[in-house]
Protein backbone atom coordinates (compact mmCIF):
# COMPACT_ATOMS: atom_id res chain seq x y z
CA UNK A 1 0.00 0.00 0.00
CA UNK A 2 1.66 3.34 -0.77
CA UNK A 3 3.07 5.38 2.09
CA UNK A 4 0.48 8.31 1.47
CA UNK A 5 -2.32 5.50 2.20
CA UNK A 6 -0.87 4.29 5.12
CA UNK A 7 -0.40 7.84 7.29
CA UNK A 8 -4.18 9.12 5.89
CA UNK A 9 -5.48 5.57 7.53
CA UNK A 10 -3.08 5.87 10.61
CA UNK A 11 -3.98 9.28 10.72
CA UNK A 12 -8.00 8.92 10.93
CA UNK A 13 -7.31 6.81 14.03
CA UNK A 14 -4.94 9.76 15.81
CA UNK A 15 -6.88 12.23 14.95
CA UNK A 16 -9.94 10.35 16.58
CA UNK A 17 -8.93 10.42 19.92
CA UNK A 18 -10.86 13.20 21.60
CA UNK A 19 -8.76 15.72 22.87
CA UNK A 20 -10.37 17.31 25.90
CA UNK A 21 -11.62 16.29 29.30
CA UNK A 22 -14.86 17.71 29.17
CA UNK A 23 -16.60 16.12 26.18
CA UNK A 24 -14.55 12.62 26.94
CA UNK A 25 -17.01 12.67 30.27
CA UNK A 26 -19.98 13.00 27.93
CA UNK A 27 -19.28 9.56 25.99
CA UNK A 28 -17.30 11.52 23.27
CA UNK A 29 -19.93 14.28 22.44
CA UNK A 30 -19.11 17.72 21.51
CA UNK A 31 -20.60 18.41 17.89
CA UNK A 32 -23.56 19.97 19.42
CA UNK A 33 -22.05 21.45 22.62
CA UNK A 34 -19.08 23.42 21.05
CA UNK A 35 -18.68 26.22 23.41
CA UNK A 36 -15.17 26.48 24.34
CA UNK A 37 -11.64 26.29 22.62
CA UNK A 38 -11.85 22.73 22.30
CA UNK A 39 -14.71 23.54 19.55
CA UNK A 40 -11.97 22.80 16.91
CA UNK A 41 -12.30 19.14 17.42
CA UNK A 42 -15.56 18.76 17.51
CA UNK A 43 -16.91 21.31 14.83
CA UNK A 44 -15.21 24.41 14.60
CA UNK A 45 -18.30 26.38 13.40
CA UNK A 46 -18.36 26.68 17.21
CA UNK A 47 -15.81 29.16 17.30
CA UNK A 48 -18.44 31.51 15.76
CA UNK A 49 -20.20 32.08 18.83
CA UNK A 50 -17.12 32.74 20.80
CA UNK A 51 -15.47 36.46 21.20
CA UNK A 52 -13.42 36.00 24.30
CA UNK A 53 -9.57 34.65 23.95
CA UNK A 54 -9.54 31.46 25.25
CA UNK A 55 -6.11 28.76 25.72
CA UNK A 56 -6.50 25.09 26.56
CA UNK A 57 -4.32 22.53 27.39
CA UNK A 58 -5.16 18.23 27.43
CA UNK A 59 -2.77 16.05 28.74
CA UNK A 60 -3.30 11.90 28.71
CA UNK A 61 -1.59 8.64 29.47
CA UNK A 62 -2.84 6.93 26.48
CA UNK A 63 -3.55 3.23 26.38
CA UNK A 64 -2.29 2.65 30.23
CA UNK A 65 -3.08 -1.14 30.57
CA UNK A 66 0.23 -1.52 28.06
CA UNK A 67 2.26 0.20 30.51
CA UNK A 68 4.07 1.18 27.47
CA UNK A 69 4.89 5.42 28.41
CA UNK A 70 2.48 6.59 25.52
CA UNK A 71 1.00 10.05 26.03
CA UNK A 72 -1.04 12.05 24.63
CA UNK A 73 -0.93 16.47 24.77
CA UNK A 74 -3.18 19.20 23.19
CA UNK A 75 -2.92 22.71 22.94
CA UNK A 76 -5.28 24.83 21.63
CA UNK A 77 -5.93 28.63 21.49
CA UNK A 78 -8.47 30.91 19.95
CA UNK A 79 -8.76 34.59 19.00
CA UNK A 80 -11.93 36.44 17.93
CA UNK A 81 -11.48 39.79 15.26
CA UNK A 82 -14.65 41.83 15.54
CA UNK A 83 -16.65 41.73 12.50
CA UNK A 84 -14.43 39.27 10.68
CA UNK A 85 -14.88 36.02 13.16
CA UNK A 86 -13.12 33.60 15.65
CA UNK A 87 -9.96 31.84 14.35
CA UNK A 88 -8.64 29.32 16.28
CA UNK A 89 -5.04 27.43 16.37
CA UNK A 90 -4.05 23.58 17.67
CA UNK A 91 -1.52 21.41 18.07
CA UNK A 92 -1.83 17.90 18.80
CA UNK A 93 1.05 15.23 20.01
CA UNK A 94 0.72 11.36 20.51
CA UNK A 95 3.97 9.48 21.72
CA UNK A 96 4.37 5.98 20.55
CA UNK A 97 6.96 4.95 22.67
CA UNK A 98 10.14 2.95 21.38
CA UNK A 99 10.66 1.00 18.61
CA UNK A 100 13.42 -1.55 17.73
CA UNK A 101 15.15 -1.45 14.54
CA UNK A 102 15.96 -4.62 13.07
CA UNK A 103 18.00 -5.55 9.48
CA UNK A 104 16.32 -8.29 7.60
CA UNK A 105 18.12 -11.07 9.65
CA UNK A 106 16.35 -9.80 13.12
CA UNK A 107 19.54 -8.24 14.25
CA UNK A 108 18.88 -5.03 16.35
CA UNK A 109 20.26 -1.89 14.32
CA UNK A 110 18.78 0.69 16.97
CA UNK A 111 16.06 2.08 18.76
CA UNK A 112 13.75 4.87 17.10
CA UNK A 113 11.01 7.24 18.99
CA UNK A 114 7.60 7.31 17.35
CA UNK A 115 4.69 9.66 17.23
CA UNK A 116 2.37 11.16 15.41
CA UNK A 117 2.05 14.71 15.28
CA UNK A 118 -1.07 17.70 13.76
CA UNK A 119 -1.01 20.91 13.18
CA UNK A 120 -4.07 22.59 12.76
CA UNK A 121 -5.58 26.35 12.51
CA UNK A 122 -9.59 26.87 12.35
CA UNK A 123 -12.29 29.90 11.41
CA UNK A 124 -15.86 30.53 12.47
CA UNK A 125 -18.15 32.88 11.91
CA UNK A 126 -21.53 33.63 12.27
CA UNK A 127 -24.03 33.64 9.11
CA UNK A 128 -26.90 34.73 11.20
CA UNK A 129 -27.74 35.30 14.95
CA UNK A 130 -28.25 31.05 15.29
CA UNK A 131 -25.83 29.76 12.88
CA UNK A 132 -22.40 29.69 12.73
CA UNK A 133 -20.55 27.52 9.81
CA UNK A 134 -16.28 26.91 10.57
CA UNK A 135 -13.47 25.26 8.49
CA UNK A 136 -10.23 23.58 9.67
CA UNK A 137 -7.02 22.72 7.89
CA UNK A 138 -4.41 20.26 9.48
CA UNK A 139 -0.99 18.67 8.49
CA UNK A 140 -0.28 15.05 10.07
CA UNK A 141 3.13 13.90 10.17
CA UNK A 142 4.01 10.47 11.46
CA UNK A 143 7.11 8.87 12.52
CA UNK A 144 6.85 5.13 13.08
CA UNK A 145 10.94 4.43 12.88
CA UNK A 146 13.65 5.96 11.44
CA UNK A 147 16.31 4.89 8.88
CA UNK A 148 15.88 4.05 5.24
CA UNK A 149 14.88 0.40 4.64
CA UNK A 150 14.89 -1.50 1.42
CA UNK A 151 10.83 -1.58 -0.01
CA UNK A 152 9.94 0.30 3.83
CA UNK A 153 10.90 3.71 3.33
CA UNK A 154 12.21 5.92 6.49
CA UNK A 155 9.67 5.33 8.31
CA UNK A 156 7.57 8.68 7.88
CA UNK A 157 4.87 10.46 5.93
CA UNK A 158 2.45 13.40 5.79
CA UNK A 159 -1.15 13.86 4.73
CA UNK A 160 -3.45 16.73 5.20
CA UNK A 161 -6.97 16.80 6.29
CA UNK A 162 -9.79 19.55 6.18
CA UNK A 163 -13.18 20.28 8.09
CA UNK A 164 -16.13 22.01 7.06
CA UNK A 165 -18.91 22.55 9.77
CA UNK A 166 -22.17 23.79 11.11
CA UNK A 167 -23.67 24.76 14.11
CA UNK A 168 -27.04 25.68 14.89
CA UNK A 169 -28.55 27.24 18.25
CA UNK A 170 -31.82 27.88 19.10
CA UNK A 171 -33.45 30.59 20.86
CA UNK A 172 -34.49 30.11 24.28
CA UNK A 173 -37.96 28.14 24.56
CA UNK A 174 -39.73 26.92 27.53
CA UNK A 175 -39.72 23.33 28.15
CA UNK A 176 -41.84 22.18 31.06
CA UNK A 177 -41.89 25.44 33.07
CA UNK A 178 -37.95 25.74 32.40
CA UNK A 179 -35.91 27.73 29.70
CA UNK A 180 -34.32 25.24 27.63
CA UNK A 181 -32.17 25.75 24.25
CA UNK A 182 -31.46 23.25 21.67
CA UNK A 183 -28.49 23.03 19.09
CA UNK A 184 -27.32 20.28 16.44
CA UNK A 185 -23.97 20.27 14.62
CA UNK A 186 -22.41 18.82 11.88
CA UNK A 187 -18.81 18.54 10.67
CA UNK A 188 -17.50 16.99 7.68
CA UNK A 189 -13.83 16.41 6.85
CA UNK A 190 -11.88 14.12 4.24
CA UNK A 191 -11.18 11.72 7.30
CA UNK A 192 -14.76 11.58 9.30
CA UNK A 193 -18.14 12.24 9.39
CA UNK A 194 -19.91 13.97 12.49
CA UNK A 195 -23.54 14.73 13.29
CA UNK A 196 -25.45 14.95 16.63
CA UNK A 197 -27.77 17.61 18.72
CA UNK A 198 -27.75 18.83 22.10
CA UNK A 199 -30.75 19.62 24.90
CA UNK A 200 -30.07 22.15 28.01
CA UNK A 201 -32.30 22.83 30.10
CA UNK A 202 -31.79 25.45 32.72
CA UNK A 203 -34.37 24.88 35.58
CA UNK A 204 -33.29 27.73 37.57
CA UNK A 205 -30.14 30.44 38.19
CA UNK A 206 -28.38 27.35 39.57
CA UNK A 207 -29.07 24.17 37.99
CA UNK A 208 -29.05 23.35 34.37
CA UNK A 209 -28.89 20.10 32.34
CA UNK A 210 -27.18 19.22 29.06
CA UNK A 211 -28.29 15.98 26.97
CA UNK A 212 -25.85 15.25 24.08
CA UNK A 213 -25.50 12.52 21.03
CA UNK A 214 -22.83 12.16 18.79
CA UNK A 215 -22.65 9.88 15.64
CA UNK A 216 -19.14 9.39 13.71
CA UNK A 217 -18.56 7.61 10.70
CA UNK A 218 -15.17 7.20 9.54
CA UNK A 219 -14.27 8.23 5.78
CA UNK A 220 -11.50 6.42 5.39
CA UNK A 221 -12.01 3.04 3.23
CA UNK A 222 -12.64 0.10 5.63
CA UNK A 223 -12.66 -2.50 3.11
CA UNK A 224 -9.88 -5.27 3.87
CA UNK A 225 -8.24 -7.62 1.42
CA UNK A 226 -5.52 -9.79 1.61
CA UNK A 227 -1.77 -8.29 0.34
CA UNK A 228 1.25 -10.32 0.88
CA UNK A 229 0.09 -12.96 2.91
CA UNK A 230 -1.21 -9.99 5.92
CA UNK A 231 -4.54 -8.22 5.83
CA UNK A 232 -4.86 -4.57 4.66
CA UNK A 233 -6.63 -2.18 4.24
CA UNK A 234 -7.64 -1.33 0.63
CA UNK A 235 -9.76 1.38 -1.05
CA UNK A 236 -9.47 5.11 -1.61
CA UNK A 237 -8.26 7.75 0.96
CA UNK A 238 -8.94 11.50 1.13
CA UNK A 239 -11.46 13.10 -0.75
CA UNK A 240 -12.57 10.36 -2.97
CA UNK A 241 -13.45 8.06 0.22
CA UNK A 242 -15.60 10.90 1.14
CA UNK A 243 -17.88 9.08 -1.70
CA UNK A 244 -17.31 5.95 -1.75
CA UNK A 245 -16.58 4.88 2.11
CA UNK A 246 -20.78 4.54 2.36
CA UNK A 247 -21.72 0.98 0.82
CA UNK A 248 -21.16 -1.81 2.54
CA UNK A 249 -17.65 -2.32 3.88
CA UNK A 250 -16.04 -6.05 2.72
CA UNK A 251 -13.67 -8.59 4.67
CA UNK A 252 -13.70 -7.74 7.58
CA UNK A 253 -12.71 -9.63 10.51
CA UNK A 254 -16.01 -10.66 12.89
CA UNK A 255 -15.93 -11.47 16.62
CA UNK A 256 -15.31 -14.78 16.27
CA UNK A 257 -12.11 -14.51 13.29
CA UNK A 258 -15.01 -15.19 10.43
CA UNK A 259 -15.07 -13.48 7.53
CA UNK A 260 -18.13 -10.60 7.86
CA UNK A 261 -18.95 -6.94 6.31
CA UNK A 262 -20.57 -4.42 7.86
CA UNK A 263 -23.32 -1.97 6.52
CA UNK A 264 -22.96 1.66 6.65
CA UNK A 265 -25.06 1.97 9.93
CA UNK A 266 -22.70 -0.47 12.04
CA UNK A 267 -20.04 1.26 10.35
CA UNK A 268 -21.25 4.46 13.15
CA UNK A 269 -19.93 4.76 16.47
CA UNK A 270 -22.50 6.48 18.98
CA UNK A 271 -21.85 8.90 22.06
CA UNK A 272 -24.18 10.43 24.52
CA UNK A 273 -24.15 11.73 27.47
CA UNK A 274 -25.05 14.09 30.23
CA UNK A 275 -23.60 17.26 32.00
CA UNK A 276 -25.06 18.62 35.51
CA UNK A 277 -23.90 22.08 36.35
CA UNK A 278 -23.92 24.07 39.59
CA UNK A 279 -23.96 27.93 38.93
CA UNK A 280 -21.61 27.45 36.39
CA UNK A 281 -19.06 26.74 39.01
CA UNK A 282 -19.07 22.89 39.38
CA UNK A 283 -20.02 20.40 36.92
CA UNK A 284 -20.72 16.57 37.11
CA UNK A 285 -20.80 14.43 33.69
CA UNK A 286 -21.33 10.90 32.47
CA UNK A 287 -21.52 8.88 29.25
CA UNK A 288 -21.58 6.01 26.49
CA UNK A 289 -19.71 5.04 24.11
CA UNK A 290 -21.22 2.15 21.56
CA UNK A 291 -18.90 0.24 18.17
CA UNK A 292 -20.16 -2.22 16.77
CA UNK A 293 -18.17 -5.51 18.05
CA UNK A 294 -17.39 -6.38 14.10
CA UNK A 295 -16.01 -2.69 13.80
CA UNK A 296 -13.67 -2.11 16.73
CA UNK A 297 -15.94 -3.15 19.34
CA UNK A 298 -15.42 0.06 21.75
CA UNK A 299 -18.05 -0.02 24.60
CA UNK A 300 -17.31 2.20 27.60
CA UNK A 301 -18.75 4.09 30.48
CA UNK A 302 -17.21 7.30 30.82
CA UNK A 303 -17.29 10.04 33.95
CA UNK A 304 -16.35 13.16 34.10
CA UNK A 305 -16.25 16.37 36.66
CA UNK A 306 -15.29 20.11 36.14
CA UNK A 307 -14.68 23.28 37.75
CA UNK A 308 -14.54 27.11 36.54
CA UNK A 309 -13.62 29.95 38.90
CA UNK A 310 -12.82 33.32 37.24
CA UNK A 311 -10.69 32.59 34.15
CA UNK A 312 -9.65 29.14 35.28
CA UNK A 313 -11.53 26.02 34.08
CA UNK A 314 -10.43 22.52 35.23
CA UNK A 315 -11.66 19.05 33.63
CA UNK A 316 -10.83 15.65 34.43
CA UNK A 317 -12.65 12.83 32.31
CA UNK A 318 -12.47 8.50 33.54
CA UNK A 319 -13.13 5.89 31.17
CA UNK A 320 -14.37 2.51 32.62
CA UNK A 321 -14.53 -0.80 30.33
CA UNK A 322 -16.59 -4.24 31.49
CA UNK A 323 -12.81 -5.19 29.98
CA UNK A 324 -10.53 -5.34 32.44
CA UNK A 325 -7.88 -6.35 29.27
CA UNK A 326 -9.06 -3.54 26.97
CA UNK A 327 -6.02 -1.38 26.15
CA UNK A 328 -8.34 1.49 27.26
CA UNK A 329 -9.42 0.86 30.55
CA UNK A 330 -8.74 3.42 33.26
CA UNK A 331 -7.78 6.09 31.03
CA UNK A 332 -7.57 9.41 32.49
CA UNK A 333 -7.50 12.61 30.85
CA UNK A 334 -6.84 16.57 32.52
CA UNK A 335 -7.87 19.85 30.80
CA UNK A 336 -7.00 23.15 32.16
CA UNK A 337 -9.17 26.31 30.56
CA UNK A 338 -8.24 29.93 30.47
CA UNK A 339 -10.63 32.24 28.98
CA UNK A 340 -9.78 36.02 28.93
CA UNK A 341 -12.47 38.67 28.39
Amino acid sequence: MPVQGQVAQSSALFLRIEPDSRAAGMGNTGVAMADDANTMFWNPSGLAFQENTRVGLTHANWLPEFNANLFYEYLVGTYHVEGIGTFGGNVRYLNLGETEIRDPSGNVLGVSNSFQLAVGSSYGVKVSERLGVGTSLRFIYSKLTSGTREGIGDGSAYTFATDLSALYRSAPFSLGGADATFSTGLNISNLSFRIGPALTIDFDEYNSLTFATDFNKSLVSTDREIVDGDTARVGNTGFQALFDSWGTASGQIGRNDEATSLSVLQQFTAGTGLEYWYSDLFALRFGYYYEHPDNGDRQFLTFGAGLRYNIVGVDISYLYTAENESPLANTLRFSLLFEFQ
